[in-house]
């Protein structure tokens, strides 16, 4: 008889639950994580078993790698795309267990993308490098944002990381004010000096498969933006269509319409936050060295606001890029922009 497993995978602890083709319980339990426990309590029915469900959380790379080298067929279940109905009454880990295993029973089990082991120590460097970056721009928005404030003047960007103590003083009078500028200075700097690190580390050993080279000729995506890209997407043959992508790239509205009124909001972030930020990236990269691309964002800007307007272009860029690495071409602007 086939049996089949449901893993209701926590912080510190995992619901494992065993049920045969009929939805009947076989075995159950809330084990440790620990997984001498976990394949113990399955080892009696490795057999039998069609395969193992283990939800997609945030800690799941110890347990899907362990059973798969233990010899089980391993499925990541999509934790949003699977989703028990709204109106039950009561469910807790047993229910959520025994509903993983009857989806994979069924054939109806949305999978996330297991990615290869031995690939994901670079893709981390690349998340942890993207991390930094972020709060690297988040402490110049507020350097650049406190002068402003008390002095009504705005400093480029590249300027603000080149400022010292002794810089911002002479700017703002007020002691006080001027360490609380100050402060976040040396913090960009150690950023600085990471981020750096990091981009070593990745470029020593990380090479483009040919499959992604023409991502290069994307505007605004070079090389470490590009191993991000590539490391984030894995097989593009994952995307069916390009609409695919962009959503998996959070590129598109999350928005659901009844009879041409918009009844709702659906999960904007359903999707890869670091592909998000990658096309961002690019979009940012795209209008400071590209007039076609900066005419674009001014238009869209004159319409709405600079957010929107970067996030258009970075829809287009993520589109485009769909294409140049589906069909192994180059970038062709004018089939982008018109």
């Amino acid at each position: 008889m086939a049996l089949y497993c449901g893993i209701d995978l926590h912080s510190n602890n995992s619901y494992v639950a065993v049920i045969d083709e009929t939805f009947k319980k076989v075995a159950e339990g809330r084990l440790p994580n620990d997984l001498a426990a976990v394949a113990g309590m399955l080892a009696p029915y490795q057999g039998e078993l069609e395969g193992v469900v283990v939800e997609s959380t945030w800690n799941w790379y110890w347990l899907v790698d362990g059973l798969k080298e233990a010899g089980y067929e391993v499925h990541l279940g999509n934790t949003w795309a699977n989703q028990q109905y709204d109106g039950l009454k009561y469910a807790d880990d047993r229910h959520d267990a025994r509903w993983l295993a009857r989806l994979l029973a069924m054939g109806i089990l949305a999978e996330g993308h297991i990615y290869p082991k031995e690939e994901r120590p670079l893709r981390d460097l690349l998340r942890r490098r993207s991390f930094l970056v972020k709060k690297r721009t988040s402490l110049l928005l507020a350097i650049g944002g406190a002068i402003a404030c008390h002095t009504g003047g705005r400093v480029k960007t590249d300027d603000l990381r080149k400022l010292s103590t002794q810089d911002v003083e002479a700017l703002v009078q007020d002691s006080r004010v001027a360490l609380a500028i100050s402060s976040q200075l040396e913090p960009v700097k150690a950023m600085d000096v990471q981020i750096r690190r990091l981009e070593k580390a990745v470029l020593a050993e990380a090479r483009l498969r040919d499959e992604f080279r023409p991502l290069l000729t994307v505007w605004g995506i070079g090389n470490v933006l590009a191993l991000t890209i590539m490391y984030e997407v894995g097989p593009i043959s994952r995307f069916a269509k390009v609409g695919n992508f962009a959503s998996y790239c959070r590129c598109v509205k999350s928005e659901r319409w009844s009879n041409m009124k918009r009844k709702g909001r659906g999960n904007a972030k359903n999707g890869n936050p670091y592909l998000s930020w990658s096309f961002t990236e690019a979009s940012h990269f795209a209008v400071r060295h590209h007039p076609v691309a900066q005419r674009y964002f001014q238009r869209k800007r004159a319409k709405t606001n600079g957010i929107v307007a970067n996030r258009a272009l970075a829809h287009k860029l993520a589109r485009a890029s769909y294409y140049v690495m589906r069909d192994q071409v180059d970038f062709d602007p004018a089939r982008v922009f018109g």
